[in-house]
């Protein structure tokens, strides 16, 4: 394993979604410009952003479950490492310690990037990864702080005539429902409403 490793940053989702169902969660190196792009499903997406937003889902999400369980019995997430990459896949590794004893735990990186954010816990990679895989972002890039608006389904209420209002209504229930989806989906609506409004 390369010793010599870097600190990254969680900066947000790639506006350009390369596979359906999937999202582009970019981790930027603390002390540079360099940029790491890993590919994670919907689910882990809403998990990240709704840490990156400071939201409360109306019931705990697995990465909130886990947090508070590693809090009860007084372990502390040490780091996560993403530590190898192979077949289009990136490997990570929690470090946990208890009462002086540290175990390593092997994890998907989107859930080690959802525990380590909830647990303020440092994220690093090896200086191999980076070197390899790691590009500079144009200075305009568009990064988001949840995942990249798709285009409202069939199922989905119609929302563009809505006022920022209606959308906030629809927003909660939403939520309330656990269609986090859909949730992110209006999220968006109103983000862009309010923006236009500005």
């Amino acid at each position: 394993m390369d010793k010599e490793r870097v600190k990254l940053k969680v900066l947000g989702f790639s506006f350009n979604q390369t596979q359906t169902g999937t999202y582009g969660l970019v981790l930027a190196e603390e002390l540079g410009k360099r940029r790491l792009m890993v590919i994670v499903g919907t689910p882990e997406a809403q998990s990240i952003a709704f840490e990156l937003q400071h939201s409360v889902p109306p019931r705990p999400l697995t990465h909130d479950l886990f947090r508070t369980f590693i809090n009860k019995f007084k372990i502390s997430l040490v780091e996560a490492l993403i530590y190898k990459y192979e077949n289009g896949v990136f490997f990570s590794q929690l470090t946990f310690e208890q009462n002086g004893s540290v175990i390593q735990i092997e994890s998907r990186t989107s859930d080690a990037v959802a525990i380590a954010l909830r647990t303020n816990s440092p994220i690093y990679t090896t200086e191999n990864i980076m070197q390899e895989l790691a590009v500079v972002f144009d200075e305009n890039e568009n990064v988001l702080s949840s995942p990249p608006q798709r285009s409202v389904s069939a199922d989905a209420p119609e929302i563009e005539e809505d006022t920022i209002e209606e959308l906030r209504l629809k927003l909660q229930a939403a939520i309330n429902d656990e269609n986090y989806e859909l949730a992110s989906i209006l999220r968006d609506e109103i983000s862009k409403k309010e923006d236009s409004n500005n």
